[in-house]
């Protein structure tokens, strides 16, 4: 065969390749809507818009055959009820924080975040090389449910505190807007926990119903207007060094889809995750430089404190291990892989920060 017969042959071959594999609307493929179900509201545009952005590249991937509408909280469900939502069929997607429904069951968090647990990093690695997902996924099966990576915001804030916070004995009594197992644990050093989605936190602390709250960081807490009724901002939140969130969708629904429409929902929970850590990352330093300038008073806990909380979350976590197979199960792995992650991260990652962060002097 000579040159020229070679390469028309191969490019007819090639050409031929392309054609074989069908487009979405010549395979007759079904248009498809589904609705989604978010906890947060559509002012929180980094927390919220992964649902969108999520949205809106299941349409772009499917060439507009599968369509997700997006609902803010409360918009079609209440913002804590997602996971009812999807597990009745009322929406067929969600987008929450697993830790959200503590309530239902403590082994959720590992979903999202438990105290002093993993970074935003380490949260990603588990569940996407550690064995998270299977672990998760088994566990979520029994509500009807499949998760999938929905975001995070990195590590984040302490909180809004109307007093100063100088020791664990300030913590007594104190009513604080905190979720998931964290407030067990806080029970354990005297605050009263009391867990309120994002758009109630606000008017319950002008009015005094609570006396602290956490929520996510700075660009999010900026847009709430906690400054303005709590001028005490501590880090860090030990709780959620990494939380993440889901987007979970209802099994059946999941099962009905075509092969496409399921990878494409696939790689765009990917992105849209990604993208929420970016947008954090990205616009959280200005905003707490906006907020210092306004009046804040920054702190960080003190070492009892941090050392009481520490204790006391082991304890609460060894406890639920010890009563709550679904729990333990996911735990005892989980512990394995942040000690291995800690570890780790105590060779490179740690100093390498600590370095930039508190640069030594040079001489010139």
């Amino acid at each position: 065969m000579d040159r020229r017969s070679f390469i028309t042959k191969a490019a007819v071959g090639a050409t031929a390749g392309v054609i074989a594999v069908p487009s979405l609307a010549q395979t007759g493929s079904p248009t498809i809507n589904w609705r989604l179900a978010s906890s947060f509201p559509k002012s929180l545009d980094a927390i919220y818009g992964a649902s969108e952005a999520f949205s809106k590249r299941v349409a772009s991937l499917t060439s507009g055959k599968f369509n997700i509408r997006v609902f803010a909280g409360g918009e079609i469900v209440p913002a804590l009820q997602v996971v009812d939502a999807v597990q009745a069929g009322t929406v067929e997607i969600g987008h929450s924080a697993s830790y959200y429904y503590f309530g239902k069951d403590p082994a959720f968090c590992f979903d999202s975040a438990v105290p002093f647990g993993l970074t935003s990093r380490q949260q990603t690695a588990w569940y996407d090389q550690g064995g998270g997902k299977e672990l998760t996924r088994e566990f979520f099966r029994e509500y009807g449910i499949m998760n999938f990576l929905g975001g995070n915001t990195g590590t984040q804030m302490g909180g809004w505190f109307r007093k100063e916070i100088k020791t664990v004995k300030d913590l007594n009594g104190l009513k604080m807007r905190i979720s998931g197992f964290a407030g067990r644990v806080m029970q354990r050093v005297g605050v009263v926990p009391q867990q309120l989605a994002g758009g109630d936190i606000y008017p319950a602390l002008e009015k005094g119903t609570i006396d602290a709250a956490e929520w996510v960081g700075p660009y999010d807490d900026e847009k709430l207007g906690f400054a303005k009724v709590a001028p005490h901002y501590y880090a860090p939140g030990w709780w959620e060094a990494g939380p993440q969130l889901s987007f979970m969708v209802g099994i059946k629904e999941w099962e009905k889809l075509p092969k496409q429409y399921q990878s494409a929902l696939e790689v765009a929970t990917y992105e849209a995750h990604v993208g929420m850590q970016a947008a954090y990352d990205a616009r959280n330093p200005a905003a707490l430089a906006r907020l210092l300038k306004g009046g804040v008073k920054l702190h960080t806990f003190s070492k009892d404190i941090m050392d009481a909380c520490y204790l006391a979350a082991n304890a609460a976590m060894e406890e639920e291990s010890s009563k709550n197979a679904k729990f333990k199960k996911i735990y005892e792995p989980w512990k394995r892989f942040r000690q291995d992650q800690n570890t780790w991260a105590s060779v490179a990652e740690a100093p390498m920060q600590n370095y930039l962060i508190n640069p030594a002097k040079l001489k010139k």
